[in-house]
């Protein structure tokens, strides 16, 4: 039983919420923190402003004119009970306001000045401050719930920065957060393209290190995908390639049995033709199981000594037949005696096949092919055998030569031309030789047909 599958949040949400419970946290550390010394400073400032106040009123109440005993006068007792301030002129000897300790009044008289913040009967913290004047002391007063008051103004007000700063910074994670899932979002989407079969991905690689590292791995995956597929489009089309040749010696010749048109006196050798071409199927295919086992898309190879005259030889005998209904003559040369060589010998029976069924393709009517071994080191270009298979077709041009053993490239510049293949027979040859340690040359001119050179090892002596 498979258990129910948990919501998962996009990358935009997840930074949004993220940043937003980040920012909510340093706004309620920041508050928290703050509110002390706000609350200090809102007293300190309180403090400073009830002495500057105390100041003018001693100035004003020192001429006793401008007093009574132990009042201030109405208007300027008036502009201090704006401010919860309460005045207190004390003449010296006189009786004490309970707001007010003996003692401060006693270092006024003194002819210091007092500031102080007491606990007043009343059970209210009390700031105050005190100056000597003519005759006895004055004395403000203000209760400390008037300072909490504007402490609650800057405290707002912090807040109100606080949640300013949260919004713009949600803002910013949310802007941020959409550019960074932009190219992650293109990255999913060229990724879920690419699984339905779509090879024309190229990513942009931008945006933060990984996030271009991403991208340079979806662009290089989509690249290996194309070369992967165009490697295996390839093998399956130079495989059919492959078993076209002998499928169509067997279909030949049994036709030919079947129609009772071979003589009496051929039909054992064309029965050994058949069973050699077919035993040639019978190992393509456990070529094809075997690479499909190992994941491979090249043929296995294994060299020994070869008589390369007898390979020469077995393929004759296919290709004088299938050449004879096409109207064009065959031979064979320098098979009279063993040649040697180390290689493989149904490798080498691919190649020629290949080879053949491109010269027949482009020979005309009444034209020969030819398939000549080259024993001399000098024409073989050292230690090498070399096979040489001639046909009288139009030839190639100097620049058909420099890429005639490219996959497909004759095929897309002869197409609707001249007769071609799929293109890769030519590429396969050459791919063989030189697994094979030999390798694969051609030369021609325009009009005097075309040679192929396959040149192999000489076995060990």
């Amino acid at each position: 039983m498979t258990g129910r599958r948990r919501p998962r949040w996009g990358i935009v949400t997840q930074t949004t919420v993220l940043v937003s419970t980040i920012a909510t946290l340093a706004v309620l550390v920041a508050g928290l923190a703050s509110f002390p010394f706000v609350r200090a400073a809102a007293e300190g400032q309180a403090q400073g402003k009830l002495a500057s106040l105390a100041d003018v009123t001693a100035a004003y109440a020192d001429r006793p004119v401008q007093r009574r005993e132990g009042i201030l006068p109405r208007p300027l007792a008036r502009v201090l009970g704006r401010e919860q301030i309460s005045g207190f002129v004390i003449e010296r000897g006189a009786d004490a306001p309970s707001d007010v300790p003996p003692s401060l009044i006693a270092a006024a008289e003194e002819g210091e000045s007092v500031s102080a913040r007491v606990e007043a009967p009343s059970g209210l913290t009390v700031l105050i401050e005190g100056r000597p004047i003519e005759g006895g002391s004055l004395f403000l007063t203000q209760p400390l719930t008037a300072v909490n008051a504007v402490t609650g103004v800057f405290v707002i007000r912090i807040v109100g920065a606080l949640i300013l700063g949260l919004i713009i910074a949600v803002g910013i994670a949310y802007v941020v957060a959409r550019r960074l899932s932009r190219p992650l979002r293109a990255a999913q989407q060229a990724a879920h393209r690419m699984a339905t079969g779509s090879r024309d991905e190229e990513l942009p690689v931008q945006g933060p290190l990984e996030v271009a590292d991403i991208a340079e791995a979806l662009n290089a995956l989509n690249a290996a995908l194309v070369t992967s597929e165009d490697r295996q489009r390839d093998f399956l089309l130079s495989v059919s390639h492959e078993l076209r040749t002998p499928l169509t010696a067997v279909k030949g010749y049994g036709e030919a049995l079947a129609d009772e048109v071979l003589p009496t006196a051929e039909i054992p050798t064309v029965g050994e033709t058949i069973v050699s071409e077919a035993t040639r199927l019978n190992r393509l295919v456990n070529d094809l199981l075997d690479l499909a086992r190992m994941g491979a898309v090249d043929f296995h190879i294994t060299t020994t000594d070869i008589d390369v005259s007898e390979v020469v030889d077995e393929a004759a005998r296919v290709w004088t037949d299938r050449c004879a209904r096409e109207g064009v003559r065959f031979s064979t040369n320098g098979t009279g005696a063993p040649v040697f060589a180390r290689a493989d010998a149904m490798r080498v029976r691919q190649i020629l096949d290949n080879l053949m069924e491109n010269a027949l393709r482009i020979s005309p009517r009444d034209s020969s092919i030819s398939v000549t071994i080259h024993r001399d080191p000098h024409i073989a270009g050292g230690p090498f055998i070399a096979i040489e298979v001639r046909d009288s077709g139009p030839g190639l041009t100097p620049e058909d030569l420099e890429v005639a053993f490219n996959p497909g490239a004759l095929h897309e510049r002869y197409r609707g031309v001249r007769p071609v293949g799929t293109g890769l027979g030519l590429a396969l040859v050459s791919r063989l030789a030189t697994a094979m340690g030999g390798s694969a040359t051609v030369t021609s001119s325009p009009g005097d047909g075309t040679s192929f050179w396959v040149r192999l090892p000489l076995a060990a002596t």
